[in-house]
């Protein structure tokens, strides 16, 4: 994670350089695994400090936070604490337990092998299963779909569309952006 702290017509120690990068990975990370950058900025505003805040998280939430106090350490404290509110709210909304009422179904997980050319299961096309779990698929809408991919940092997620109640995949795509399998039920 990259931090930028930085001071407009201020001079930012090394001591509060160390405090807002100790605190705020401290308060980003209770939450969030991928945290992209942040950028800090303090600022005089009359007799008070001012200080803003913004936390890019991998995929998503985009945090901005702000804080004014007399002191410049007390100004911080008050936006790590917005921060952190925004983040966990973000990952409460992710991770709703719903339960099965919800439309949870029970399915399987396989893992299979990488297939090499002197494997013989490569010419009769039977893959090896390595592993097998059973697992959950969830009612999500899109968007909570899209988050739950983001907090599990997985590169796809296949739930039950609470729209219609048919079975979507979301995934990362290589440009980076999200993409959406969302399968007509009236196609043969």
């Amino acid at each position: 994670m990259r931090i930028q702290v930085t001071g407009r017509q201020i001079d930012i120690g090394d001591a509060l350089r160390a405090h807002v990068e100790t605190e705020l990975l401290a308060a980003v990370s209770k939450y969030a695994d991928v945290v992209i950058d942040a950028e800090v900025t303090f600022s005089r505003d009359a007799h008070a400090f001012k200080a803003e805040a913004v936390v890019k998280l991998a995929r998503g939430l985009t945090a901005n936070a702000s804080d004014k106090a007399n002191e410049i350490y007390a100004a911080f404290d008050g936006v790590s604490e917005k921060i952190e509110k925004q983040v966990r709210r973000y990952k409460r909304r992710l991770t709703q337990h719903r339960g099965e009422a919800a439309g949870e179904i029970p399915a399987a997980a396989y893992v299979i092998a990488q297939a090499t050319d002197e494997d013989e299961h490569v010419e009769t096309l039977n893959p090896v299963v390595i592993a097998e779990t059973k697992t959950r698929l969830r009612s999500l809408t899109v968007g909570e779909a899209v988050m739950q991919m983001e907090l599990e940092n997985a590169p796809f997620l296949m739930f039950r569309n609470d729209a219609h109640g048919r079975l979507n995949v979301v995934f990362r795509r290589e440009d980076g952006n999200i993409g959406w399998i969302d399968p007509d039920d009236k196609a043969a």
